[in-house]
C-alpha cells in the first residue's frame, strides 16, 4: 500500500512501475529549478523533488486533493541540477545537467532531457542533448539548464557556456534537435529565467556581472535576439518570471545592493518589493483573490522562514506586504493554483517530503496550516 509521504514508506513498486522509496534512501532531497509544483491537464497537482540519484514525484489522487499518492522514484544518477518546464499541452519536461566521472581525465558533462506526458504516468527515457563544447575542460564549465516550451510544443533549452555567454538548443518542428546556437552575451551567471507566453513567443533573462540581459522572439518559434540590457546587478540564481498581461512578462530578482526583491517589466522602471530573501528565485503565480486578478509571491528568508505576499497584477507600485506563513523550508517554496482555484503553497519539510498549505475559504489570501503529502 502506498503511503502519503516518503516518511516510513516501504520499498515497493508504484502503479506506474517506478520504485517507491523510503525516506532514508536516495540521499539529500532538493527542490528542482523552475516550477516544481505543476497542474496537469486532468486538474491534479504534482510535486517534484530531486535526490542524489534521481527524481521523486508525488501526485494528487484527485483534482483539488487533499490526498496524494507517492513518492514514485525515477532513477537518473550523476545530476548536479534539474529544471522543470511545462508546455501549453501540459507535458512536463525535465532538463538536467549530468556529470559522470572518468578515470582517465576530466568528468564528462552533458545536458539530459526527459518528458512526462500525463499526470501520474511514467517518465520517458533520459536522452542526452550533448554539450555546446567539445573540449572536456570547457564542457565542465557549462551551467545549469533552463527551458521554455513554445506554443507549438518545441522545447528551447538554454545554458551558460564556458565563456560566460548563453547557448540555445531547441527542437525542430519534426521533433529532432537543432545544433547548439550561440546567443552571445557576456559575464552571464547561472540562474537563467525562461518564459513562454500564451502567444507561444519565448523570452529569456540572464543576470551578468554588471547588468541584466534579455533575449526575445518577435514571433512564435522565431529567432531569439538580444533586445535590451540594464545596468543593474542581481544576486545570481534569483531570477523568475511570469506572464502578467497578454504577451507581457514581469520579472523578479533579488537586488545585489539592497538585498530586496525587484519587479520589472520591459519598458518600465524596477519596482522594489522589499523582503529579505535567500539567494534563490521567488515563487510566483497569478490567482483570483476576492474577484481581482492578483499576483502571489513567496520566498524564504535567510533563516528558512517562508513568507507570502499578494498584490494586484502589475500593480506592485501600490505596495507589497510580506506575511510570515509559519512554514519553515530548507529549499525554495513553490506556488500553484489547484483545480478548485485555490492558491497552494508547497515547501520541503524537515523529513525531505513536501508539505502543502491551501487557500482557505476566508477573504483575501488566508492559508490553512500545511499538511504532509
Amino acid at each position: 500500500m502506498r503511503t502519503r509521504s516518503g516518511r516510513g514508506a516501504s520499498r515497493g513498486r508504484g502503479p506506474s512501475g517506478t520504485e517507491q522509496p523510503s525516506a532514508e534512501r536516495h540521499g539529500t532531497r532538493r527542490t528542482v529549478n523552475g516550477r516544481w509544483l505543476v497542474l496537469g491537464k486532468d486538474g491534479r497537482l504534482t510535486a517534484y523533488v530531486r535526490t542524489d540519484d534521481g527524481l521523486l514525484r508525488w501526485t494528487e489522487t484527485r483534482p483539488g486533493g487533499p490526498a496524494w499518492a507517492g513518492p514514485d522514484f525515477f532513477p537518473v544518477p550523476h545530476l548536479t541540477h534539474l529544471s522543470v518546464a511545462q508546455g501549453a499541452d501540459a507535458y512536463v519536461h525535465f532538463l538536467g545537467r549530468r556529470v559522470v566521472g572518468r578515470p582517465d581525465g576530466p568528468p564528462a558533462t552533458d545536458i539530459v532531457h526527459a518528458i512526462q506526458y500525463q499526470t501520474g504516468r511514467p517518465v520517458t527515457e533520459w536522452r542526452s542533448l550533448g554539450n555546446p563544447h567539445t573540449d572536456p575542460e570547457k564542457a565542465a564549465q557549462v551551467g545549469a539548464p533552463a527551458a521554455a516550451v513554445s506554443g507549438s510544443g518545441r522545447v528551447h533549452v538554454f545554458v551558460r557556456n564556458a565563456g560566460g555567454g548563453v547557448m540555445l538548443r531547441r527542437e525542430t518542428p519534426g521533433g529532432k534537435w537543432e545544433q547548439w546556437y550561440d546567443l552571445r552575451g557576456s559575464g552571464v551567471h547561472d540562474g537563467l529565467a525562461a518564459l513562454a507566453h500564451t502567444t507561444g513567443r519565448i523570452e529569456l533573462l540572464a543576470g551578468g556581472e554588471r547588468d541584466v540581459m534579455w533575449w526575445r522572439q518577435h514571433e512564435p518559434d522565431g529567432e531569439l535576439r538580444r533586445d535590451v540590457k540594464m545596468p543593474v546587478r542581481m544576486v545570481p540564481g534569483t531570477a523568475s518570471a511570469i506572464e502578467t498581461a497578454p504577451d507581457r512578462a514581469t520579472y523578479y530578482w533579488t537586488d545585489a545592493q539592497a538585498g530586496g526583491i525587484i519587479a520589472h517589466r520591459l519598458g518600465g522602471w524596477p519596482v522594489p518589493l522589499g523582503g529579505a530573501p535567500a539567494a534563490e528565485p521567488v515563487a510566483v503565480v497569478r490567482a483570483v483573490l476576492d474577484g481581482y486578478d492578483c499576483t502571489v509571491l513567496a520566498h524564504r528568508d535567510a533563516a528558512g522562514q517562508v513568507v507570502l505576499a499578494a498584490c494586484g497584477t502589475e500593480n506592485e507600485q501600490a505596495g507589497v506586504w510580506w506575511s510570515q506563513t509559519g512554514e519553515h523550508s530548507g529549499t525554495a517554496p513553490a506556488l500553484a493554483v489547484d483545480a478548485l482555484g485555490r492558491v497552494v503553497l508547497a515547501v520541503l519539510g524537515r523529513d525531505g517530503s513536501p508539505r502543502v498549505a491551501r487557500q482557505s475559504g476566508e477573504p483575501g489570501l488566508s492559508m490553512t496550516p500545511s499538511v504532509p503529502v
